[in-house]
């Protein structure tokens, strides 16, 4: 067996040989736990110093286990690696070395080339098939997969965010090692891959941590999932970290998204992470740790932090597309070309200023950050799903003003992220989908349509009972992007847009990307949101692009001068920039 890519967890049950096995489990709240493995008699663990329990047994790989932790309660590992029969059955034991890996010596890409696809695993039909569907990805432009989370979760249907055996690929999408062929091909085809982790809360359903380790979770203090997680705790400390090192050294991802760190007790423990990950991957690999930070903590940025989803960004352009302006909406509704022109120049918009909506301060100064700090998106699994009917942006704003924003994410020198479909312009919603046991269903259903109370179109409760059943199993099916619309001309033309924006990319702006900095953005119109942004690139040259997401037209101070990039209603070197039109040119020496 080759040894290359396993990393020794000090959670959960780990092959020490061919024919042995070791078990470990913190059980501080017991005083004796038992191993219990098919075929084998009752295991006593032995008690270990700081709540540890422990034992090792005669047996490989694809041994079935529980832990008794009272005379009624067998729980599976919370460091388990397979859950073939969902999250109240036993674990089973892995070989980290049986996969034969194809691109054993990959080194990943680094992140100023990332264009970021977000998918939902299960939608895509599973491991193997969206394996399958990586080579049209990669030809289109595509350089990095982000996986929603697949975490085992409760039933067959879920988003990931309701994991609760984070070490254990999700049983529904295939087995670990269709997991890792998955990322094998990825890497064959020039692909970098990243999965999204969830360390900030547990699912609702198959978490018997609370049962056996009281102390995982801070009694006194709540999230909007529950106790939260105690990171003072050494040991909690090091569960999460070996989940981190689990993924990206045995499973050899790229990198991880790491959800909501705002609700991370303990923001230490993340500096923490980051180092141990730098020291653990091998030196000239190249590994990218993304964070979803409702705090825009531009500090963590600065202290080595790849990048951070810019929700700012995705957020003043949603109110310019639609003109929604109801729930965190409201933060945008006064000035939202204001609030996009200093998102495009300095990276966040809230840099310690009070939210209207919370009527608290949030975030730090960025302007100093380099731009490929900030990951920009038009839509992504929260912005679209956690609508109550799901509705993508192609429904929702005028075709032509999508398509230059659409552009302006493409050509931005932030770093841009598409959702399953938006590449080519999918009608198809997203909804918020489960699969749990009749009465948490019944629980979710009614507290998500609760949650649209207060929302102008769902304030009578015969509307709200229209938003779809998220444990319905055709709430999920009609979540899945209709592929048939790829072969219909007006998503063609979406597609040929998306790889004629994506090779503009790769060849004009990846070259000079790294260490890019806003230099100024100017107001094109007195109203409406006209703007040329410009920024400062790696090798002295200056990106231009001029857009108008506005109803009347505007025009450049000046012809624009350079080598010209991309036009959309609008030509080079036109000073004129009609409605829904994007300009995009280089300012430098005249080669470039």
């Amino acid at each position: 067996m080759s040894h290359i890519h396993r990393y020794t967890r000090r959670h959960g049950a780990q092959l020490l040989s061919q024919h042995r096995t070791r078990f470990r489990l913190w059980a501080p709240s017991c005083s004796s736990v038992t191993l219990e493995a098919e075929n084998l008699p009752p295991v006593p663990m032995t008690r270990e110093n700081d709540g540890w329990f422990a034992c090792e047994t005669p047996t490989g790989a694809g041994l079935p286990y529980r832990y008794r932790i009272t005379p009624d309660l067998l729980v599976p590992d919370p460091a388990s690696t397979s859950q073939p029969d969902d999250v109240h059955g036993p674990s089973v034991v892995t070989d980290p070395d049986a996969y034969n890996w194809q691109n054993p010596h990959w080194r990943g890409k680094p992140w100023e080339e990332a264009v970021i696809y977000e998918v939902h695993v299960g939608l895509a039909g599973g491991y193997t098939r969206l394996a399958a569907d990586l080579p049209r990805l990669a030809a289109l432009g595509i350089t990095a997969i982000e996986l929603m989370p697949i975490a085992e979760f409760p039933g067959e249907r879920n988003w990931g965010y309701d994991g609760v055996l984070p070490f254990a690929p999700e049983s529904a999408y295939g087995a670990p090692d269709e997991l890792k062929a998955l990322i094998d091909r990825a890497h064959t085809l020039n692909l970098m891959i990243f999965l999204d982790v969830v360390y900030n809360h547990f699912g609702p359903d198959g978490n018997f941590i609370e049962q056996y380790a009281r102390p995982f979770f801070l009694q006194d203090r709540r999230t909007p999932w529950g106790h939260a997680i105690d990171f003072t705790q050494r040991a909690v400390r090091d569960f999460f970290i070996d989940n981190a090192l689990y993924w990206l050294m045995e499973f050899r991802f790229d990198g991880l998204r790491l959800d909501a760190v705002q609700a991370i007790t303990e923001q230490g423990w993340l500096a923490e992470l980051r180092e141990t990950v730098r020291q653990t991957v091998e030196p000239d690999r190249h590994v990218h740790l993304i964070l979803e930070n409702e705090n825009n903590d531009a500090r963590l940025l600065r202290e080595g932090f790849t990048a951070q989803w810019n929700d700012d960004g995705h957020n003043a352009l949603h109110v310019i597309l639609t003109g929604e302006t109801e729930g965190y909406y409201g933060n945008f509704a006064a000035h939202p070309a204001e609030d996009l022109s200093c998102v495009l120049k300095e990276g966040f918009r809230f840099q310690g200023d009070r939210s209207p909506v919370t009527g608290k301060a949030r975030g730090s100064p960025s302007a100093d950050l380099p731009t490929e700090k900030f990951i920009l998106f038009l839509q992504n699994h929260d912005q679209t799903g956690n609508r109550a009917m799901g509705e993508r942006l192609t429904v929702l704003a005028q075709p032509h003003m999508l398509e230059a924003a659409y552009a302006l994410l493409l050509l931005s020198p932030q770093i841009p992220m598409i959702f399953s479909g938006e590449e080519w312009g999918t009608r198809t919603p997203f909804f918020f989908f489960t699969s749990h046991n009749a009465e948490l269903a019944r629980i979710v259903r009614d507290g998500r349509r609760q949650e649209f109370a207060s929302f102008r179109q769902f304030r009578d409760p015969h509307h709200r009972e229209l938003i779809p059943d998220p444990n319905d199993p055709q709430t999920f099916e009609r979540s899945r992007p209709d592929r048939r619309e790829m072969e219909q001309p007006e998503h063609e033309q979406w597609l040929d847009r998306t790889h004629e924006l994506l090779c503009l990319r790769r060849q004009y702006i990846v070259p000079r990307l790294k260490n890019a900095h806003g230099l100024d953005v100017t107001h094109l119109t007195g109203q409406g949101c006209a703007l040329l942004a410009r920024w400062a690139m790696e090798d002295g040259y200056v990106l231009n692009i001029a857009f108008n997401l506005g109803a009347i037209s505007a025009r450049l101070p000046s012809p624009p001068q350079g080598t010209f990039l991309y036009g959309l209603r609008t030509t080079f070197p036109s000073q004129d920039l009609p409605p829904a039109s994007l300009l995009a040119w280089l300012e430098g020496d005249d080669h470039v």
